[in-house]
Parts: structure tokens; sequence; C-alpha cells
């Protein structure tokens, strides 16, 4: 079921609030259990209150429906529980944190966060030359644009050196790549994105 795309934007924008994780990761840099007990918790919640919701519960699942319901890709069917992007959105937030530094982890869902958002919006609305899957070269020049920046300015705040910028951008536009190629790879790019642009700035 495509959605329109006003209620497209409606979902970037709750994607886009949820940069709130990346200062998070930053903030919490000296307690890192802290973070990932945090995202553990949330992550939790979500899949619960997903699964009410598929079920038709009256409290948690009723909530989640009234916020997200619209929003959904896939129309829910009594008693089937469909995850929603949230969920891995949490999930690799809780992965980058166990498995990078807090200024790698922050850079990465940084990068998911906004250029997911850009390629979507973008491709959408200015989408002219078709390249693979029905997405867009507009759409993953925006990906690619949006998320350099997003990362180039956690790498300011966290001081990192010049020399991590080129990297930045070959991490960003592999990402781009994973982002354009999400069939093939069948993987959730909320999830491949951040752990690509990590994995990379962790080697770099």
């Amino acid at each position: 079921m495509e959605i329109t795309y006003t209620e497209e934007i409606k979902r970037k924008l709750v994607h886009l609030s949820s940069l709130w994780m990346v200062a998070a990761t930053l903030l919490l840099a000296p307690w890192r259990w802290a973070a990932v007990v945090l995202f553990a918790l949330l992550l939790l919640l979500t899949l619960v209150s997903e699964h009410d919701y598929a079920n038709g519960g009256r409290y948690l699942g009723k909530l989640y429906g009234r916020l997200f319901g619209r929003m959904l890709r896939n129309e829910v069917r009594p008693g089937q529980w469909i995850v929603s992007g949230g969920a891995p959105v949490l999930a690799a937030a809780l992965l980058v944190n166990v498995l990078f530094p807090p200024w790698n982890a922050a850079g990465a869902l940084a990068v998911m966060l906004t250029g997911d958002a850009a390629a979507a919006l973008i491709g959408r609305k200015f989408g002219r030359h078709k390249l693979v899957n029905g997405k867009s070269l507009e759409g993953s020049a925006g990906f690619a644009a949006v998320g350099f920046a997003a990362l180039a300015a956690v790498l300011a705040v966290t001081g990192r050196p010049a020399r991590d910028y080129p990297l930045a951008l070959a991490a960003v536009l592999l990402a781009a790549l994973v982002e354009l190629f999400q069939k093939q790879l069948k993987l959730d790019d909320n999830l491949t994105i951040p752990l690509c642009v990590g994995a990379v700035l962790l080697l770099g």
C-alpha cells in the first residue's frame, strides 16, 4: 500500500524527530552502558506496542494506532504483527552504541536519519531520472548531500580531525548505494545504513 506524499512527510518528520538519539548518544558518551540500556528498553516498548496494536489492544495498541497507524506502509490485518520502521531505527541505535565509539555511533545515526528522509522526500517529489528499484538519481543525490552534511556536523561537534572528512564522504557514498540497492540486500536500510557508515569510519 503506497501512502500519500503528505503521509510520507509525516513519516519522515517522525524519522527526523529521532535525531534526539544522536544527541543522547553524545551526551551519554561517558556512560555508554546507559545509552545501550535506554535504546534496548525503547526497542522493547516499541515491539510490545506494535504487537498490541496488531492484536487490537485497548491501551498501548490503541495509543500506537492513533499516533502511527495511518503512517504504516502495510495495512495491519487482525492478528497480524507488522514491525514498522521505528523498531529497526531503535535496533540500529542499540547496535551502533554497542559496536562503535560514541562519535562514530552518533554520526552513523545522523546519516541514516537525515539521508533516508532526504532520499524519500526528494525522490518522490523531484525524481525524474530513474535508477533501480523505482528510486531516482535525485533521491540518491539528496541522500548523499544531506547525509554528509549531517555527518560533517557531528564530526565538527566532536572535534574530529580534518583527515576524517574524506573518510566520512566515502562512508556516506557507500551508504547511498546500500540505500539504493536495499531490495537486493533484503535487509532494512534503517539497520544497514548506520552499520555501514559506522564500519567504514571504524576501519578508517
